[in-house]
């Protein structure tokens, strides 16, 4: 932060009357600029050099917001910007001047009289008190109280100089930190509670799935066992058909319990994404779909690790709930990306009405926020719906 900025995020006392003051001359130089130069706008030809001007007292005013105040904004400005700075700064700087006039003219005054004995009695009457005073002490008094109007206004206008900064320019770069500490706080929570969740939905599909299969297998077995001890290890015809029977049955059950084995791998995670890459990885979630699942791939490239696994869950999940909660008959997946940023969107002509709060989408939410990321979910009811994803490209911490 620049040096003697306040560290509360408010100009420094000290600092305030130069900025203000500079701002003043500035805002007075945008108000000649806009009553003078307002015509050349109107010119086709003479726009680029009027925008040329503009934008040379604009970096002007965000060098003195930067120096005097503190406040070093990511953004340009423009022609918005330069006429409401010139308003607040000619404003501002009017009313300062005034009172700081004011109150050297009653502290010069009071001390004139008191030095050379020309003061006058001047008695001030208040309720239930009555004084008299000399016109020198009252001119003292009401130049001291002039004064402090004056800083009073100065610390005003330095505080709306920086509104009107943070209104056309953007956040400071402390504000812009303690809103990254905020997101940062708030996505580790996330993540704490994603993971949690997570952690429950493993549970239940090994509890509902894995072991629901494990124990019929179980079960298979030990009827086959006791009907082979029953009929004397199986000697007879029928009894031999009903042990080979329930043989059949558990070898059955055991490829289920196989084949739940490995769906709740695949959720977990899958290895395709990290052997084969997102687009296989996609392509495997569509086929495990069971209805029909288009999955356009506009990368040039594979995204960094964590944004390739976020890109996966967001597809998969949202090709999850448009089958088994919306009843959706076909879905497609989008790929694409910019200089900046990669993006998935799904849409399916399910029955919508997805929840955004819902655990599934909510996890979600939290997982891309976490790589500052943004998630939006539109899925009025009756359908269709659509959860689109956009990533940067680069980690926050890459």
């Amino acid at each position: 932060m620049t040096e003697g900025a306040s560290t509360a995020g408010r100009p420094s006392p000290a600092r305030a009357p130069v900025g203000v003051l500079l701002g003043t001359v500035t805002g007075v130089a945008g108000l000649a600029l806009i009553c003078l130069g307002w015509p050349a706008l109107l010119v086709p030809a003479a726009r680029p050099a009027a925008g040329r001007v503009v934008g040379r007292l604009a970096a002007l005013e965000r060098a003195r917001l930067a120096r005097w105040y503190g406040h070093e904004s990511a953004g340009e400005g423009g022609l918005g910007f330069v006429a409401a700075r010139a308003l607040v700064g000619a404003l501002a700087g009017y009313a300062c001047f005034n009172a700081l006039f004011l109150a050297v003219l009653l502290l010069l005054g009071g001390l004139w009289d008191l030095v050379l004995g020309g003061s006058e009695p001047v008695p001030v009457t208040l309720p239930g008190v009555r004084v008299v005073t000399s016109s020198g002490a009252l001119g003292l008094t009401a130049g001291l109280a002039a004064l402090t109007l004056t800083a009073l206004l100065t610390l005003a206008a330095a505080a709306l100089d920086r509104a009107v900064a943070a209104r056309f320019l953007g956040p400071d770069r402390q504000e812009r930190l303690r809103r990254r500490v905020a997101e940062l706080t708030a996505s580790r929570t996330g993540i704490v509670r994603a993971v949690d969740d997570e952690r429950r939905r493993i549970e239940r599909d090994l509890h509902d799935g894995v072991q629901q299969r494990g124990v019929a297998l179980a079960m298979l077995l030990g009827r086959a066992r006791h009907q082979i001890a029953s009929d004397g290890a199986g000697s007879d015809g029928a009894g031999r058909a009903r042990v080979a029977e329930l043989i059949d049955q558990a070898y059955t059950e055991s490829r289920r319990l196989l084949d739940e084995l490995r769906g709740v791998a695949w959720r977990i995670y899958p290895t395709a994404l990290d052997e084969l890459g997102l687009r296989a990885a996609l392509d495997g979630a569509a086929e495990r779909a069971g209805v029909p699942v288009t999955v356009h791939y506009g990368l040039a490239g594979r995204p960094v690790s964590e944004v390739e696994t976020a890109l996966y869950f967001v597809a998969r999940e949202a090709i999850t709930n448009a089958v088994k909660h919306a009843a959706a008959h076909d879905i497609l997946v989008v790929l694409s990306e910019d200089e900046r940023t990669v993006s998935v969107a799904i849409s399916d002509d399910g029955r919508g009405g997805a929840d955004p709060a819902g655990g599934g989408l909510s996890g979600l939410a939290r997982r891309v926020r976490a790589l500052d990321g943004e998630l939006s979910v539109h899925s009025p009811p009756g359908g269709p719906t659509r959860i689109t994803a956009t990533l940067p490209k680069a980690p926050p911490c890459g």
